[in-house]
């Protein structure tokens, strides 16, 4: 519901009965969790809008590279591709991304000495080089990583476990104070009345109300990608069978590398999962034609990404991740025998990880198409909206000279169903649970002056 410092307090036409203590203690807290959160749920709600429309951003921003005429004649084979992008750009190839249609180009992942991994963009009729752009310098990897505060190092991304935490700390503390208690104006329709208070008050609760069951979706889903917590899901999931089921890989060669670290792109579920590894070591690759052969002869759709063997014991791996979850797969071959060593979509998962992959899949807005996209838009339009709601309404009711804090009275003592509630979300989430003890501990144990000027 609310974003930040949000006064729920019922305007005196509302006729409402005094707020309670339980209402007061509520209403501080969800000021805290405001305080605590507000600029990184604004930062959120921004680079996850535009992260939605990735595909149209990519297709405006880097259309001369991504986009090529249709012509009557076979593509050059994908050695040929690839051997005219290492002449445009020296270094090792490690990535090939086949045309998707007869209007696109070809993708050639480049690992350089001085720029990092480069993609290649090559005509695949002619083989004509159409531009080059360093992977750390494409704007949605950026845009994802400033969304996970990976951007800005390992101990900010762990803040945003948090920060999911507090949002349903938000929701849930925002259905308490929106509710009626036999107050009829600003339930379910804001009051237009311009100016004052009482419109950006009915603007922060009445768009809360409607939005707030799809926040709690997208700080749930959202959470698997977080450093602490969605590790430890992770490790979960695939130590109880939730994953892919032991005989994907009791009979395949493994390597010690994880496969999120390997491959340019990987599901949640693989993440941590190690790598295939080739076996004949001396012998002679199959080479990525008869690699892209085989992938075609397993009946992989197109739009997959295929990375290449890294060293003797490297394979080649092919990734589909299209829009519906349902229809991702990742396969990898034996880089010398082309014999299929792991060959996994969707429908070999276990529950749990097929729910989390088809959440993580509507949290970007991809599951249900164009609809799908739009809400979730919504969604981060109408956070921003309560954030900046918030903020004014807590302009407008801050007394001078303080913080503004919702006072509560001396001896209150915490309700036993609101520690329930507390405790809970904090086994549940263990970083959040150590904020909310912080916080606790914080606004118990300052000093009496500084209270005063906190509130």
């Amino acid at each position: 519901m609310g974003r930040f410092m949000s006064s729920f307090a019922p305007a005196a036409s509302d006729a409402a009965p005094p707020a309670s203590s339980l209402y007061r203690a509520v209403w501080r807290w969800h000021f805290y969790a405001g305080l605590l959160v507000l600029p990184f749920l604004i930062l959120l709600a921004v680079t996850g809008g535009l992260y939605l429309f990735k595909d149209e951003i990519n297709g405006l921003i880097y259309r001369n590279y991504l986009t090529v005429a249709p012509a009557d004649k076979a593509p050059l084979a994908a050695s040929e591709l690839i051997a005219k992008a290492t002449g445009a750009v020296p270094g090792d190839p490690v990535r090939y991304v086949p045309a998707a249609t007869a209007a696109s180009s070809v993708e050639v992942g480049v690992a350089t000495a001085d720029r990092g991994t480069v993609s290649v963009y090559v005509d695949p009729y002619d083989g004509r080089v159409l531009g080059s752009i360093a992977d750390s310098a494409k704007l949605m990897p950026i845009l994802k990583k400033i969304h996970s505060l990976e951007y800005f190092g390992w101990v900010p991304n762990r803040i945003i476990e948090i920060v999911a935490g507090w949002a349903i700390v938000l929701v849930i503390t925002g259905v308490y104070l929106w509710w009626p208690r036999r107050r009829r104006g600003g339930v379910w329709a804001p009051r237009l009345k311009p100016g004052g208070r009482v419109l950006w008050r009915d603007l922060h609760a009445v768009t809360g109300l409607y939005i707030g069951v799809l926040i709690l979706f997208m700080a749930a889903t959202g959470m698997p990608w977080s450093g602490f917590w969605g590790a430890k899901l992770n490790s979960f999931i695939a130590s109880n069978g939730l994953g892919y089921p032991p005989e994907f890989w009791e009979s395949v060669p493994k390597s010690q590398l994880p496969m999120g670290h390997e491959m340019h792109q990987v599901n949640w579920s693989l993440e941590n999962e190690p790598m295939p590894a080739s076996t004949e070591t001396g012998a002679t690759s199959i080479g990525i034609d008869k690699a892209l052969g085989t992938f075609a002869g397993l009946g992989l759709a197109k739009g997959y990404v295929v990375d290449l063997p890294s060293g003797p014991e490297g394979v080649y791996s092919a990734s589909l991740f299209p829009d519906q979850a349902e229809n991702e797969r990742v396969i990898h071959l034996d880089q010398y025998s082309g014999k299929p060593l792991f060959d996994g979509g969707f429908y070999e998962l276990g529950a749990g990880a097929q729910a989390i992959e088809w959440g993580i899949s509507v949290h970007q807005g991809q599951e249900f198409g164009r609809a799908n996209q739009l809400v979730m838009a919504a969604t981060c339009v109408a956070i921003v909206l309560m954030a900046v709601s918030a903020v004014v309404m807590w302009w407008k009711r801050r007394p001078k000279g303080s913080l503004g804090a919702p006072r509560i009275p001396e001896n209150y003592k915490i309700a036993k169903g609101v520690l329930v509630i507390a405790a809970a979300i904090g086994i549940l989430f263990p970083l959040v649970g150590a904020s909310l003890l912080a916080m606790l501990a914080i606004d118990r144990l300052l000093p009496a002056r500084w209270r005063e000027k906190l509130a």
